[in-house]
This record gives structure tokens, sequence and C-alpha cells, in this order.
């Protein structure tokens, strides 16, 4: 089953990569910043390219969760920070072009997600509690509350905004099970409430600054909180004499993550990376 997980994992990663970029292809085609949540999502109801990134977004997710259920959370969520390598191969096409650090950064984040890979334990149980989904809904209310600074703050810290969503939409998966009841239920709406608030936060993000910049801003923050939460508090577990790898491979995929984030940042008189033209920028 662990083998089936990952291979959903990566499978979600490319998909994510892939589609973030499209992404800051649409949102960079927007003629002003997407301030407002609800500005954003009527917008983006009426374009085409941002309602297809919607729909690989949902394919991911539905890859992403069943990795949830087979893998402990910090080897789901390291997974899907591949998406970072994919994305920046890919960003090629809105000019975000990495520099020899990148790759090298890129290299980091494999090394890591091995070594997450050979010391992953047993998954821990899908959580059913009420206070599993209080707390849930006080982490939704938290990022709303959150985002209302959006407008005032730079890529990278949107992209740290944007990653902590994407951590409670992974960690509220958890609270989704069989038998169906109202708790259920409950925690099955805190994931596309998480992912909402996320996604608009990254798309603002990647609207104000490098696609890779932005996102591995989203990797550091969706891998690390669901990682402390799923052992510190789901039951998540790790071979028996592995905690040293574990830890060195989860620093290092979101070291290296963290790395590719600096090095791809616009430098001071760099052309700002969104343009309000109606379309792409040429290669």
């Amino acid at each position: 089953m662990t083998a089936i997980g990952v291979v959903l994992g990566l499978l979600s990663a490319v998909v994510f990569g892939v589609a973030a970029v499209v992404q800051a292809q649409a949102v960079r085609g927007f003629e002003s910043s997407p301030d407002g949540l609800w500005g954003f999502v009527a917008r983006s109801v009426r374009d085409g390219r941002t309602m297809a990134v919607v729909a690989a977004y949902l394919v991911g997710f539905v890859l992403h969760a069943a990795a949830i259920w087979l893998l402990p959370l910090y080897l789901a969520q390291a997974l899907v920070a591949m998406s970072l390598p994919v994305t920046a191969l890919a960003s090629h096409r809105v000019e975000d072009r990495l520099r020899r650090t990148g790759w090298a950064a890129v290299g980091v984040v494999t090394l890591g997600l091995v070594l997450l890979s050979l010391g992953a334990g047993e998954p821990g149980e899908v959580q059913t509690t009420t206070t599993f989904v209080v707390a849930l809904w006080l982490g939704v209310a938290a990022l709303a509350l959150a985002s209302t600074a959006g407008r005032h703050l730079p890529g990278p810290l949107l992209g740290l905004l944007a990653g902590l969503g994407y951590a409670g939409s992974a960690i509220s998966v958890r609270g989704v099970g069989t038998p169906v009841d109202t708790v259920v239920v409950v925690a099955a709406l805190a994931v596309p409430s998480f992912g909402l608030l996320a996604f608009w936060l990254y798309s603002l993000g990647m609207h104000r600054a490098a696609v890779p910049a932005t996102t591995a801003a989203v990797i550091v923050a969706q891998t690390f909180v669901p990682a402390a939460v799923g052992v510190a508090l789901l039951g998540d577990g790790v071979r028996d004499g592995w905690w040293p790898a574990v830890t060195a491979g989860l620093l290092l995929a979101t070291g290296g993550a963290a790395v590719l984030g600096w090095q791809s940042a616009p430098t001071a008189g760099s052309p700002a990376p969104a343009e309000p033209t109606g379309r792409a920028r040429p290669c």
C-alpha cells in the first residue's frame, strides 16, 4: 500500500506542478491584482484557463487525498513537494528561469524525499471527533482573518499563507471517513474551505512574484505543518531506527524548497513578473 501511495502522491505532484504554471499565466493576464477573494472568484469563473487549473487541481486533490489515506502525512506532503521541480521546469514558459543553485536545490529536495520514503511507517487513523473538527474550523477562521492583509503582503508571504491553507486541507482529509455522519460532513467541508482560501492567496502571490519563489513558500508550509501535526497528534509512524533519516529528509526537502524560492526571487531592478496584458509574455 505504501508503494501505491507514493505513486499517487508523485502523480498529484506532477498535476499540481504543471497547473501552478498555468495558474500563474492566467492570473498574470488579469487586468488588475486579484486582491479580494470574491472578486477573484467572480473573475475566475469567467476565465477558461483558471477553470482548467481548477479542474486540474481537483484531479490532483483526488490523487493526493488517496495518498494521505495510505501514507503518513509527512510523506504524503513531502511527495507534493515534488511539484516544485515540476513547476521549476515548466516555469520557463513564464520566464522564471533557474540558475545552477536552483537546480542543486531541486536535487536536495529529491534526496530528502527518498529518505522520507525509506523511513515512512504506518499512517494514523481517520479522526472523526468533534474536537478535531472544531480545531479545523478554527484554523479556517484564522486563515481567513490573516488573508485580509493579503493585498499588502509580498508574494513569498502570500505563498506561506497559501501553504498553511493547503496544509489545513490535507489535515482535514484525515477527518473524512466512514460511516458518514455530521462530524465527517463538517470535516469534509473544511477541505474546500481551506482550499479556496489557499488557491486565492497562491494566485495573488504569483501575480506579484516569481512562480518558484511563491511555490517554495507554499511547499515549506504545507510540508512542515502537516508533518508535525501528523506525528504529534494523528498517530503517524516512523520505521524503527529511521527517525534521523526522516528528520534529515524533511529538513532537506523543505530546505531545498526554501533555497529554490530565495534564489528565484526577483532581484532589484529586475522586471516585474506580471504584466496586465491579458496574455502571457513570450519566452
